[in-house]
């Protein structure tokens, strides 16, 4: 029987970021206290983690998923880099799943990320087309249900242009928590847009849309900037690559309206790298949304992986740092403005309670085996505990041997002295004694 999940009260020896080691006393699903090491009161050791010589960050969150969707690639092989062909390849393997298979799928999928460190996933389901436009729904508030005691699941009602505002209404009937779309594909963006807004207005539910996920098309975030000012409810727009595209001053515009209407923007760099720009052969052009600006401006900005293994991205490993490595070195963002796009800011965005080392917020937690966030962000070492609601939901160590370069040395001198002074030297080299030395153990994790 697994030994998880299981009640902390204390996570000895810490590092932080700033470089501070500490101990963290943990009262139910709460930070309680931050000291120095070595200072706090003993706990029982079922409740006690001892984290030397790990960095201690606050829980990835995961803003913009597709659970419906993912590890569907395999069984899809659609036309790679073309956003379009990849809805039609899908639309056709969506009208032959069952309630089933998207439950098997999305239950591997958020198990996959919770052992990575993600704590919490914002996912889209469609509103499917035809027979059955509720199955996606259905599988993915059953996983949800499951698995509520390890991770918190968002999830928000996908609908294309063609979608009737009933079947929306019955998949936000399901408990699906937002309303969410793709205006900028349809045939009549604004209104498809308003159509949205207006459903979410109808049932008091929050938005989250796909919006302007293009190099040079459709432009709606403005006009969603100016509907949404003074909502109470969280408002929030993903990929919005066509913002990092357009003249300066137009974007500058946008910028400002999105601020005050306070739309949480999310960056999806992972599938927008693989799936724009694939037409311009030269100076290949990213599609990042406008990243610098929009933080720049106080804008809330968030990065989440998007697709997994599907037929709007072949590849992801399930991991935020991925994501935030990526913000780095496509997005030119720092290491710290990184992490926190997947972890603090994106719990902000989804509207969650704020999480981390910090007293009186919620502990969900990840702790990492190095020695600085740079070298978690570089190196995603696999050695991780993951906490959640204060409880260790996750544990994975890995064991690592290299070649120990002195004895290896040995090795290859005595073959080589062996070879030279046999009368077979042309033969191959026997095989080395027992007594021999042997390569040993570099590196236990």
């Amino acid at each position: 029987m697994t030994r998880l999940p299981r009640q902390l009260a204390l996570l000895r020896n810490a590092t932080l970021p700033s470089g501070d080691v500490v101990d963290v006393l943990i009262e139910g699903d709460t930070v309680e206290a931050v000291v120095a090491a070595g200072t706090a009161p003993a706990a029982p050791e079922s409740e006690t983690l001892d984290l030397a010589g790990h960095v201690l960050l606050t829980a990835p969150a995961e803003p913009h998923a597709h659970l419906d969707k993912a590890l569907s690639f395999d069984a899809i092989r659609p036309p790679m880099g073309d956003l379009e062909l990849a809805i039609a390849s899908w639309r056709v393997y969506a009208a032959t799943m069952t309630v089933d298979d998207i439950a098997d799928r999305a239950r591997r999928q958020l198990l996959a990320m919770l052992a990575q460190g993600t704590t919490a996933v914002r996912t889209h389901v469609d509103v499917l087309l035809g027979d059955g436009p509720t199955r996606g729904a259905e599988a993915l508030v059953r996983v949800r249900d499951e698995l509520r005691g390890l991770m918190d699941v968002e999830i928000v009602a996908l609908a294309s242009q063609d979608s009737p505002d009933s079947d929306v209404e019955a998949v936000l009937d399901l408990g699906v928590d937002l309303v969410g779309g793709a205006p900028h594909l349809a045939r009549d963006p604004h209104g498809d847009l308003h159509r949205l807004l207006d459903i979410a207005e109808r049932r008091g539910v929050g938005v989250d849309l796909h919006t302007d996920e293009s190099l040079d098309g459709a432009v709606t975030l403005d006009e969603f900037a100016r509907r949404v000012v003074g909502w109470t409810t969280s408002v929030s727009a993903g990929h919005c690559s066509r913002l990092g595209s357009m003249p300066v001053a137009q974007r500058d515009d946008i910028v400002a309206a999105v601020l005050a209407a306070d739309i949480g923007i999310i960056a999806n760099p992972i599938t927008n790298l693989y799936l724009q720009g694939w037409d311009h052969p030269v100076a290949t052009p990213r599609g990042l949304t406008a990243l610098r600006p929009l933080l720049d401006a106080g804008v809330r900005l968030a990065a989440g992986a998007d697709n997994v293994r599907d037929p709007f991205n072949p590849l992801g490993r399930s991991d935020a740092l991925e994501t935030a490595m990526l913000l780095v070195t496509a997005g030119h963002l720092t290491i710290d403005e990184a992490y926190a796009a997947v972890s603090d800011s994106a719990r902000s965005v989804m509207a969650l309670p704020p999480a981390g080392v910090t007293a009186g917020a919620r502990a969900e937690l990840l702790a990492v085996r190095a020695t600085s966030l740079a070298d978690v962000v570089a190196n995603a070492p696999a050695d991780r505990y993951v906490v959640h609601a204060g409880r260790l939901v996750a544990e994975s160590r890995v064991t690592r041997e290299v070649a120990d370069p002195a004895a290896a040395l040995a090795t290859a001198s005595t073959t080589t002295s062996a070879s030279a002074t046999s009368p077979a030297a042309t033969s191959a080299a026997p095989p080395t004694s027992p007594s021999s030395p042997r390569p040993t153990l570099a590196e236990t994790r």
